[in-house]
């Protein structure tokens, strides 16, 4: 693999929370929308179908589509990020990008050590890097 800047732990963190931020401003008006102002201060899990495909489907799907087709997220697009294959530096298959997402369970599970892995990986590869043969790298 040619020369690359793998992207540290701070700027995942900060293209992470664009991300976030995103995904709320989308989906705080629909569910609201759909099950009044007592949705925000609910503390049930799951509130109704429409709760899971919103907070749960959706985001999974969009997150995949963003990956396929940019190879990033609006986030990782805004900090200037790219997903590639760790071994090649090109961009990963779809298979690869599920692996990684699912992966994202096993890299949180255990109080999150699996994301803050980065911080101390020599290539800055979270476990769901690791899993699915993949990097973020900073592009020119």
């Amino acid at each position: 693999m040619e020369e690359v800047e793998y992207a540290g732990f701070w700027i995942r963190v900060g293209a992470a929370i664009i991300d976030s931020i995103l995904v709320l401003i989308i989906i705080t008006p629909l569910l609201t929308a759909i099950y009044g102002e007592t949705y925000l201060h609910n503390e049930l899990l799951f509130n109704g179908s429409w709760d899971v495909l919103l907070n749960y489907i959706f985001p999974a799907l969009a997150v995949v589509v963003f990956w396929v087709y940019k190879s990033a997220t609006p986030g990782k697009m805004a900090t200037k990020l790219t997903i590639v294959d760790a071994t090649t530096a090109d961009k990963p298959s779809t298979q690869q990008f599920i692996i990684r997402y699912l992966a994202y369970y096993v890299s949180g599970i255990p109080f999150g050590l699996g994301l803050l892995w980065v911080a101390f990986d020599k290539r800055k590869q979270g476990w769901h890097d690791k899993i699915a043969n993949t990097v973020v790298i900073k592009n020119s």
